[in-house]
Order: structure tokens, then sequence, then C-alpha cells
């Protein structure tokens, strides 16, 4: 559905000289309604038409009145208010939320693209912790806006299964560990070897070397330490899909660093070709100086490749191999300067595609205030918090609806709900502090509160029974058909839209529910093309604000009239499928009972 602010910008772009998409971010909310639902500042055009903002107004109001396309326009100084058809409006949202949601994009505007997404990427042999539910929510929330808005999305689950650390973990477990004891609880017994480790290493330095050598035997193909490597593998994934499972988690590929193993001597060899790779103190270096960034190391002085090796040629074979024209890391902002290397390298070794590429930064997640840290075992188990948040939302399901049938999935939805939506509806760059009572709490702006708005707009819908099935139809709702065929007039309170869509008025908390909604073009492509899904999280907060004040301000289903109460059961629903389709693009599910 194309948005009203694309509607006047396309008709006022050739009056003033810029682009529909420059003038259209101009456009605003007016502070009160009397100074119209859209207002456009013309100061902008002044320098470059030569003219008053004042007089530029009265061209452009003169171009949208002679449109015939709004119900009023009107100048005030350098401003050009606009006045829109309220049940237009309407119309239009109601008709085309209830035949598809996906009005929420005007057009497939990467459509012919693919992405490939690199997001969540946990360390083997560590379980889950809190901190990376940041770059598992905020991928998968990005690669469902990527693909309602027409591109093709290949996920990614760059697994950290190579480095030193494994033979730190070899180490540890044939020192202390248990075989037994690992297969019941593989992660968290992993993780205690490895903490247990780097305990033990500040008192024996010598143990470092012992992990060292460990890892030099893994690179060399020993076959202890590869069927333990393995091993640790194999237990971790299983561990790692259980939690995917719970989250709605799919990847295209799962690949670990260690599959890049036998790619990187080609990239390797093409910078040494290329002129690039320059020594430094022993190591092989690409020199960035040129562009304000430290050398990029390719090769350590003992001739070991690093990450930036191994995500030079991850990069090339997600191009060239699994087709992403546009690759995308969604990895916590500590990375910033890495990825400003290797793409920068990628720019240098000829590859036109790196101007396409993309770190997805976030904020830390801390823990009341402290930093989380895996080798020193403070960690919250992502686990934990599930578990916890479901039992939370059972107990408060028994406490308030006991009878409710599914409790237990609808617990699951709930809980789950709550902590995901916890993180998402934080600009992605800020620090998240964890705090349990933030996370569990059911009231305020939650995901808990936004799947309750949903269940109750079902509720309005189930009580509508038969009133509701017989005039399921859009002319039936929306023209204000009084159940004999004839066109009605509403209420002076309810919306009165004539078959035409022009009269009558919508009473103020209808209004609003229907400009929040209105809104949705405009705000979620903003989120695609800042790849920020809390936009999103933001935009369907309102819309439920508005829903429930709609909800206690108008009558529904003992409206006045019959053309009333079916227009607001139409509008009940188009924001039940609302709420829905935006619920399904953060990744959290829409309860219809609760």
């Amino acid at each position: 559905m194309k948005s009203q602010k694309l509607a006047i910008a396309e008709l006022v772009a050739p009056v003033v000289g810029l682009s529909t998409s420059d003038v259209a971010a101009l456009i605003e909310y007016p502070p009160n309604e009397d100074m119209g639902d859209l207002a456009l500042p013309c100061f902008r055009f002044a320098k470059q038409l030569r003219k008053a903002p004042t007089e530029i107004a009265k061209d452009v109001a003169t171009t949208l009145t002679e449109s015939g396309a709004f119900s009023k326009v009107d100048v005030a100084g350098g401003y050009v208010n606009v006045y829109l058809s309220h049940s237009g409006v309407a119309r239009q949202v109601i008709q085309t939320l209830r035949s598809n949601p996906l009005f929420l994009f005007s057009e497939e505007r990467q459509k012919g693209d693919s992405f490939a997404i690199d997001y969540s990427s946990p360390n083997i042999a560590k379980p889950f912790g809190v901190g990376h539910l940041r770059s598992t929510m905020i991928g998968h929330a990005i690669a469902n806006l990527l693909r309602a808005d027409g591109s093709t999305v290949i996920g990614i689950n760059h697994l950290g299964d190579w480095g030193t650390q494994f033979g730190k973990n070899i180490a540890a477990y044939r020192m202390w560990g248990d075989e037994e004891t690992v297969r019941q609880n593989p992660t968290r017994e992993l993780l205690a070897l490895y903490v247990r480790f780097h305990a033990e290493a500040e008192k024996n330095p010598n143990l470092e070397d012992e992990g060292r050598a460990w890892f030099k035997r893994l690179e060399d193909g020993d076959e202890e330490a590869r069927a333990l490597w393995q091993w640790f593998i194999d237990e971790s994934l299983k561990a790692f899909q259980a939690t995917y499972d719970r989250l709605g988690i799919h990847h295209e590929y799962v690949l670990g660093e260690s599959f890049y193993n036998d790619k990187m001597d080609a990239v390797v060899d093409e910078l040494r070709e290329k002129g690039l790779l320059v020594e430094s103190q022993g190591a092989e270096v690409v020199d960035l100086s040129a562009y304000d960034l430290p050398p990029c190391i390719i090769r350590k002085s003992d001739g070991a490749t690093i990450y930036a090796t191994r995500d030079l040629a991850a990069a090339i074979y997600r191009h060239d191999v699994l087709g992403g024209n546009h690759l995308i890391y969604v990895v916590g902002g500590e990375q910033t300067l890495h990825f400003q290397q290797v793409f920068k390298v990628l720019e240098l070794m000829g590859r036109e595609w790196a101007k396409d590429c993309r770190h997805v930064a976030f904020g830390m997640m801390k823990y009341n205030g402290e930093r989380l840290s895996t080798r020193r075992g403070k960690i919250i188990y992502l686990e934990d918090v599930l578990e916890k948040a479901v039992a939370e939302a059972m107990r408060i399901i028994e406490e308030k609806n006991p009878s409710l049938p599914n409790k237990s999935d609808v617990a699951e939805a709930v809980g789950i709900g709550a902590v995901v939506f916890n993180d998402l509806k934080n600009y992605r760059m800020h620090e998240v502090d964890f705090r349990y009572e933030d996370v569990l709490n059911f009231d305020g702006e939650t995901g808990p509160y936004v799947q309750y708005t949903h269940a109750r707009a079902c509720s309005v819908l189930r009580k509508a029974g038969s009133d509701w099935e017989k005039g399921t139809s859009v002319e039936a709702i929306v023209i204000g058909n009084d159940g004999m065929g004839n066109d009605a007039v509403g209420s002076s309170a309810g919306p009165g839209i004539n078959a035409d869509g022009s009269s009558g008025e919508l009473h103020p908390s209808e209004w609003r529910l229907v400009v929040e909604m209105n809104k949705a073009n405009e705000v979620f492509e903003r989120a695609i093309d800042q790849l920020d899904p809390s936009l999103v999280a933001r935009l369907v907060l309102d819309v439920c604000h508005a829903f429930n004040r709609f909800y206690h301000d108008v009558p529904i289903l003992s409206a006045g009239t019959e053309s009333d109460k079916m227009f607001r059961l139409g509008l009940t629903d188009a924001t039940r499928a609302f709420i829905a389709y935006c619920l399904n693009l953060l990744g959290l599910r829409a309860p219809e009972a609760m």
C-alpha cells in the first residue's frame, strides 16, 4: 500500500525539483490535529528555487489541491498542511490489511537481491548465554524483514570451532574430564573445564603451553585430538539445536570456522600476487595506514593464520559459491575495527562487491551492570532464562485464566516472547543491561503486552460470533452496510463511511489507530534501510497502545448502529492481522487466547 507521505511526495517532487524520497523524508506529523494530518515545511526548497518559503508553499498547496486527492490543503507561513479523508484512509488500511498484511511494503524494493547474513555464531563447547541472544534474534528479525521486502536471504551460522581455545578444551578434558558427566550436560561441563583451565593457568602458566601444544596436534591431524574436537562439536550442536528450536531459528548453512581451513591459502596467495602483503615484525600484513586503519594481520610470525584470513576466505565463499550479493555480519560492536579492515582488504583485492558488505553492530549485553565473561565463568545461561520466563508465564496463566486450552504452548510462546521482545525493542547499538525483573515484567512495553493485545482483538472477534461471520466482506465492513443491502450513515461517534469512502467522521480513537497502522510502510522501509528491528517493535507497541485506547473509548459489539459495529469489527480484525504480522517478523508467536 502506498503511504500518504509517498502520495504527497510524488505530486510535490516535480514542483520543488527534488526526488520523491527526499520530499517524503521532509513530511511531518503535526503536533496537533488543527494543523492537519501531515505537513510539509518548504524552507528546504528556498535556496534551490530562489523563492520565499511562503511562495513555494502556495505553489505546492495549489498542486495538491488540484490533484483532488485530499480533503483540504492550506498554507501556514512556510508550511503546507494537508488534511486527509479519514474515512478514505480507514477504507484503504482495512481493505489491504485484511486481504494481505504485506501491504506493509509498498513494493518489493530488494527483489532480485540476495543477502548472506552471518548471525548467532556461538562457540563450540560453550553454552548459549544471554549475550548470544542479541546476534541471534537481531539477525533473525533482519532476515525476516529482508525476505518480506522481496530479497533472497541466506542465513549462515558461523560457528566458533577453531583456535587455541580448543587445545585448552582438550587439555582440560584429558586432565579433569569425565566422559559420562560431559555427555549428561555437554556444553556446561565443557565450559566448567575451560573455566577451570584458566583458573589453574593463573597459578601454573605452563598449562598455556599445554593448551597450545594440543591445538598444534589438532592442526596437524592428530587422531586423538581430532576425535575429541569432533565430539565436542557434535554434542554442542545438539544443545544449540534445542535452543534454536525453542526460538524458531533456522539457518540455511551451519559452517564452522574450520570449514575455511583449506580455503585460506588461496587468499594468501592472491594477496601476495597482487603485492598487498608486506612483512612486519616477522608477520605478513596488509598495510592500511593510507586509510587510517591499523595493518590487517594475515599470517602471524609463526606462520599461523588468524580471524581476518578466515573471514576473507569466508566472504569470498559466501559471494562466489553461496551467491550472496550483499554480505551482512550481525556481530557485536567491539568487532567494528576488524570488519573495517576485512572490507578494505576485499576492496584492495579488487572485489567490487566489497561496498555491499555491512557490519550490523550491536551494543553489549551486561548483567546487573557488569560485563559477562565466558572465560571467567560469568555467564547467564539462556536456557535458564527461557525456563524461568516460561514458568512465570504459566504462573500468571494459572492465576488469571486456569481453564485456558493449550496452557503449556501459550506459556512457552509468552515466556520466550518476553525475553526476545525485551531485546528487540531496544535500538541495537544501545547496551542492554539484563535484569530478570525487567525481562520477566509482563506489564508495560513488553512482549506479553503485545501478545495480550492480539489475544484481546481475537477475543472480540470470537464474541461477535455469527454477526461477524456474516459481515466479513470488505464492502459490508467499510461501506457501512446495514445488513439489508443499504448504505448506512454512522452515528456522530462512529465512522459514517459512505459508498465513496468520502464522508462521515471517525471517533478520535478510531482515527488514531488507523494513523498508527498507516505508518507501517515508511517505518518498515526505514527498518530495512537501517537494519534495525527495534523500529518494528516500537511501531507495534504504538499500535497496541492505540488499539487498547480504542477498545476502552468506543463500544464495539454494542455499537449504536450496525454500520458502526461492522466498521469497528473490521478495524479490530485489521489490528489483529497487523500485530500478528509484526510479531512474526520479530520472531514471536501470536496466541489467540491468553
